[in-house]
C-alpha cells in the first residue's frame, strides 16, 4: 500500500482553513463576494503547494463557483466563458500547431540553418537561445514545444563543442529563460497567457495591435535578459562549432520533404491571416484553427490523431479557473475589494509612478503565490480597477500587471517556463544558477514597465 503524502494532505488542509477563515471574517463583501474569495484563495494555495494535480485543483475551483454562489448573479456562461471565446482554441491549436513543425522535421532544420549561419562562439550559442525562440514564435504558438525543440538541437552544438557542464547549463537557461522575455512580443508568442491578459483587460487586440504596443517593450526585456546572463556567468575558455557536426544533422534531414513544404505553406498563410487579422476581422483563435485543420487534411497529413495527445487538458482547465477568478470576481464585487484593499489609498495621477506601484504589488503576490497565471487572475482585474480610478486605460493597467508577473521570477516555481526545463531531464540548470539571474531580473522587470509608459505614451494610449 502507497505510502500517503502527508505534506500534500497538510497543504490541503491548509487550503481548507484559510478558505474558512476568510469566509468568516467580517470583511465589506456581499456574501456571494465572500465566498469568491474563500474559493478563490484556497484554489490558489493548492496551486503554490501543488496539494492536487493543477487541472484537478482547476476543476474543483470551477464546481466551487458553480455550486457555492448565486447561479442568477453568477451563471454558468460567466464561469466558463472561456470555451466561449476563440482564445481557448488558440491555444488547443497551438499544442496541435507545435506537434506539427515538430514531427515534420521543419522547426529542426530552421533551427540547424540558423546554428550554420549565425553560431561561431560562445555568446552567440546564448545569444541563438533567445533569436531562435522568438523566430519559432511565429509558427509555434507555446514556448514548451519551442524550447524542447532547440534543447534537442542545441544538444548536438554543446556535446562537439568541447563545453563544460556548467557552461552547457547556461545554454539550457539561454533557451528556456530566454522563451519568457521572447514570448512576449508576438500575440502567438504564448497563446495561453498572452491571450488571457487581453481577456482582463476588456479590449481585443489584433496581430499588429500587440507587436506595436509590446514589440519594443519584449525586445528590449530580450534584450537585457540576454546581456544579464551573459554578464553574471562566466565563458569558457575555448569553444569551438563542429560545423562537421551541423552539416551532418542537416544531411540526416535530407532535402526538404513534401510534409515540411506543405506545412510552410500553410503556416505562412496562417502568418499572413494572423498579421492582417484587422482588416478581415477573423480572430487569431479561428485562424489557428484553420491551420490545424489544413495541416490535418490527407494531402498534408502532418496532424495524426496522436497528436491529440500534445494538448494537456490540465493547462486548459487552469486556463478556464484562473480566468474564471478575474470574471467571477468582477461580477462579485471581490475585484473591487481586493484594490481597495491592496492599493494604496491615494490614487497616483502619473503614469509612471502608477506603473511602479502596480509593477510592486504584482511582483509582490507573484513572489508569494508562484503561479503566473493564478496571480494574473487576482492581480490584474485588481489593478485594472485600481488603474480606472487613476484615469490609466485598462489595457495599460492589465498590460503592466501581465508584464510584472509574466516577466518575473526569483525561484523556478514562479514561472512554468523555467521549471519544465530546471535538471537534468531538462535543460540541465540549477536553482542557484535560476535564483542569481532571478535577482537581477527583478530590476529588469521594473526598467521594462517605465519603458511601456514611455513606449505607450509616445503611441498615445496612455
Amino acid at each position: 500500500m502507497k505510502c500517503i503524502d502527508k505534506k500534500k494532505c497538510i497543504s490541503l488542509i491548509t487550503g481548507v482553513a484559510a478558505a474558512a477563515l476568510v469566509y468568516n471574517l467580517d470583511l465589506a463583501l456581499p456574501p456571494d463576494g465572500k465566498r469568491c474569495l474563500a474559493l478563490s484563495l484556497l484554489a490558489v494555495i493548492w496551486w503554490a503547494t501543488k496539494a492536487l494535480d493543477t487541472g484537478i485543483t482547476a476543476i474543483a475551483l470551477l464546481l466551487g463557483y458553480v455550486l457555492f454562489l448565486d447561479s442568477e448573479a453568477v451563471p454558468a456562461a460567466t464561469i466558463f466563458n472561456l470555451w466561449t471565446t476563440p482564445t481557448i482554441y488558440l491555444v488547443i491549436s497551438g499544442f496541435l500547431i507545435s506537434e506539427a513543425i515538430t514531427q515534420s522535421g521543419l522547426g529542426e532544420r530552421i533551427a540547424y540553418h540558423f546554428i550554420k549561419l549565425f553560431v561561431k562562439s560562445y555568446e552567440s550559442v546564448i545569444i541563438a537561445g533567445y533569436v531562435l525562440g522568438f523566430l519559432l514564435s511565429f509558427m509555434i504558438p507555446h514556448p514548451w514545444p519551442r524550447s524542447f525543440l532547440l534543447l534537442s538541437v542545441m544538444g548536438h552544438v554543446v556535446k562537439t563543442s568541447g563545453l563544460s557542464e556548467k557552461n552547457a547549463r547556461q545554454i539550457g537557461m539561454a533557451i528556456f529563460i530566454g522563451s519568457i522575455p521572447t514570448s512576449m512580443i508576438l500575440i502567438t508568442g504564448d497563446s495561453t497567457l498572452n491571450s488571457a491578459v487581453m481577456t482582463f483587460s476588456g479590449q481585443t487586440l489584433s496581430w499588429i495591435q500587440w507587436l506595436m504596443y509590446m514589440g519594443i517593450p519584449g525586445l528590449a526585456a530580450s534584450a537585457a535578459t540576454c546581456f544579464a546572463q551573459l554578464k553574471l556567468f562566466h565563458r569558457p575558455d575555448e569553444f569551438k562549432i563542429d560545423d562537421e557536426v551541423v552539416n551532418e544533422n542537416l544531411r540526416r534531414l535530407g532535402k526538404m520533404k513534401y510534409q515540411e513544404g506543405a506545412t510552410i505553406l500553410v503556416m505562412a498563410g496562417a502568418i499572413i491571416m494572423w498579421m492582417t487579422d484587422s482588416l478581415h476581422g477573423i480572430a487569431s483563435g479561428w485562424i489557428a484553427v484553420g491551420a490545424v485543420i489544413l495541416l490535418a487534411m490527407p494531402f498534408v497529413g502532418v496532424i495524426k490523431r496522436e497528436c491529440w495527445k500534445t494538448v494537456n487538458m490540465g493547462t486548459l482547465l487552469f486556463l478556464c479557473a484562473a480566468l474564471a477568478i478575474g470574471k467571477v470576481g468582477d461580477v462579485t464585487g471581490m475585484n473591487t475589494w481586493i484594490a481597495e484593499s491592496l492599493m494604496p489609498s491615494m490614487v497616483p495621477s502619473n503614469s509612471y509612478l502608477f506603473a511602479l506601484i502596480a509593477c510592486l504589488i504584482c511582483m509582490g503576490i507573484h513572489m508569494v503565490l508562484g503561479s503566473t497565471l493564478a496571480v494574473l487572475g487576482i492581480a490584474a482585474p485588481a489593478i485594472v480597477t485600481f488603474g480606472t480610478i487613476a484615469g490609466i486605460p485598462p489595457l495599460v493597467s492589465a498590460m503592466i500587471a501581465y508584464t510584472a508577473v509574466c516577466l518575473h521570477w526569483i525561484l523556478p516555481f514562479h514561472h512554468m517556463n523555467i521549471l519544465v526545463g530546471i535538471g537534468e531531464s531538462g535543460g540541465g540548470y540549477t536553482e542557484k544558477e535560476v535564483l542569481k539571474l532571478g535577482v537581477a531580473q527583478t530590476f529588469i522587470v521594473i526598467g521594462i514597465c517605465m519603458l511601456e509608459i514611455l513606449w505607450w505614451t509616445v503611441l498615445g494610449i496612455v
